[in-house]
């Protein structure tokens, strides 16, 4: 192994070969769209969870 060439440790590399060992690019291209698509789908979210505390405790505060 050349892990020492990318700044890996082994642990690291058959880490990662275990996980996406037997895809192909495309899948490993699709995986990263999904991954990205579910961290913008958490940050809507987390953005509309803020919102709504915001909400309740501005309506606490009036009353």
């Amino acid at each position: 192994m050349q892990c020492w060439k990318y700044g890996i440790s082994d642990a690291t590399f058959y880490k990662y070969k275990a996980q996406f060992g037997g895809m192909n690019v495309s899948d490993a291209k699709k995986l990263r769209v999904l991954g990205d698509e579910n961290n913008r789908l958490k940050r809507i979210l987390a953005d509309a969870m803020l919102d709504n505390a915001a909400l309740k405790d501005l309506a606490t505060k009036n009353y």
